[in-house]
Formats: structure tokens, C-alpha cells, sequence
């Protein structure tokens, strides 16, 4: 898989949000191209597809526009177990406490992770989520084990100065006030599977929504504080999956 590199521009993101003056600059490439993937999976009654298209195409455009990323306009919807994940660098999936892994899905995931790619997981809550999730996992990484990322961890600075990890609620949590969907819900985790070489392959992204903070951030109802956080660490995210 050859990796994408870019050159990061920054600039005001949100009205919410202020930034600092410098960044790091990367050498950039004008013939790649970004695209982001969505991973469609198999499961109890999957809903790989829940917030598309808008989500998706939110964050596109804050992507492009607040970086000088040559970002594909549109998504692009990758089956878990095509080889055509190998293509690109970045791919996102969420609801996964419905994923359900054949032997074959879980080795062609293991293989593009371990071959440089970087899957950001999304969007599942509570404990019950937690071991359904985890046990799919095993089956990518039966002896990798997710631990939680510090936030001194470089996802957390290489594009946005990310100091605190806050929790992004989903729509439903959001509209009552909430920031979390379950009892036992709380507080937001982002954990990490690494490589042998100490790389971030999986950003997972627990008891949080980033998904329903892009797809609802023009929506009055919806906290915009939320959804600048959301939009900053899908950014990061995306950032340090083309650049490590």
C-alpha cells in the first residue's frame, strides 16, 4: 500500500474553536488523492450504512476544507473483505458491536492493518457493546490487545492540539441533553491496537458518536462545541494515518 503524503494548512475550523498559528509542514504530492472509506460489514442487522451520506460528506468537506489535502468529494463504500481495501490508506466503520467476522474477513482486515492501513472505529456504547465488539476483535488480533491512547500519544497534536478527551453524543443523547447512551456509557475512551513497530493501526473511538457530531453539526439542536471536537479528531485521525 503506498502511503499518501500531505501538506496541513491551518486556519480557522469552527466558529468555536481557536487554533494555534504553526504547524509542521509535509511535503505534498498533487497526483494523490484522499479518499475516504466507509467499511460495509455483515452482522446482527448490520447498519454499517447508519449517518451515510451526510455524515461521510460533512467531514469531507471540512476535511478539504481546512487542509490542503486533495480529498475525493465523494465517500467510497468498501466491503470488509475486498481486496480493494488495500487501495486506500484510511478507512472508517461504526455500530460495530453488530459486526459479525468470518475467518476470511477477519484475515483480509489483519493483512491491510498490518500492511500500513488504518481503520478509525466508531459509535458503540456500554459494556454489553464493549464485549461483542471485543470479540470480533480477538479474531483480527487474537494476541494484540486494545489499550487506551494518551493523549500525548501524536494522533492527539499532529494536525489539531487535542489536550482532553471529551465525549461526542449521539443525536438521540444530544436532544436529551445527554452526552451519553447507555447507563453505563460514560466516560468516552479512545483506544488503540499498534503495531510491532509501536504504529496506530485501529483508533476506536468508545461510548462516542464523531459520526452523529459531523452529520448534525449544522443542526441547532446539537451541541457545536461537540461537533467541532468530533470534526478535529476525525481530521487527526486522518492526518496520522497519511503521515506515519
Amino acid at each position: 500500500m503506498r502511503a499518501l503524503t500531505v501538506f496541513v494548512i491551518i486556519g480557522m475550523l469552527f466558529v468555536s474553536a481557536a487554533f494555534p498559528d504553526r504547524k509542521p509542514e509535509i511535503a505534498s504530492s498533487s497526483e494523490d488523492e484522499f479518499t475516504f472509506v466507509r467499511l460495509k460489514y455483515r452482522g446482527r442487522r448490520s447498519i454499517w450504512d447508519i449517518d451515510w451520506p451526510a455524515s461521510d460528506r460533512n467531514f469531507i468537506f471540512q476535511l478539504r476544507k481546512h487542509t490542503n489535502i486533495n480529498v475525493s468529494s465523494k465517500e467510497k463504500i468498501v466491503d470488509i473483505n475486498s481486496k480493494e481495501l488495500f487501495h486506500y490508506p484510511f478507512a472508517y466503520m461504526l455500530e460495530v458491536s453488530r459486526l459479525i467476522l468470518t475467518e476470511a474477513e477477519a484475515k483480509n482486515l489483519r493483512e491491510y492493518l498490518l500492511r500500513g492501513g488504518f481503520i478509525l472505529v466508531d459509535d458503540f456504547h456500554g459494556g454489553r457493546q464493549w464485549k461483542q465488539f471485543y470479540k470480533q476483535l480477538k479474531k483480527i488480533f487474537p494476541k494484540r490487545e486494545p489499550v487506551d491512547i494518551p493523549i500525548s500519544h501524536p494522533l492527539f497534536h499532529c494536525f489539531y492540539d487535542i489536550d482532553e478527551l471529551v465525549q461526542i453524543p449521539g443525536a438521540g443523547a444530544a436532544l436529551r441533553g445527554k452526552t451519553y447512551e447507555k447507563r453505563d456509557g460514560r466516560p468516552a475512551r479512545c483506544l488503540g491496537v499498534y503495531d510491532d513497530n509501536g504504529r496506530l493501526m485501529m483508533m476506536i473511538n468508545f461510548n462516542s458518536d464523531l459520526g452523529d457530531g459531523w452529520e448534525h453539526a449544522a443542526e441547532d439542536f446539537y451541541p457545536r462545541e461537540r461537533s467541532d471536537m468530533a470534526f478535529k479528531l476525525g481530521i487527526n485521525a486522518v492526518v496520522y494515518a497519511l503521515t506515519h
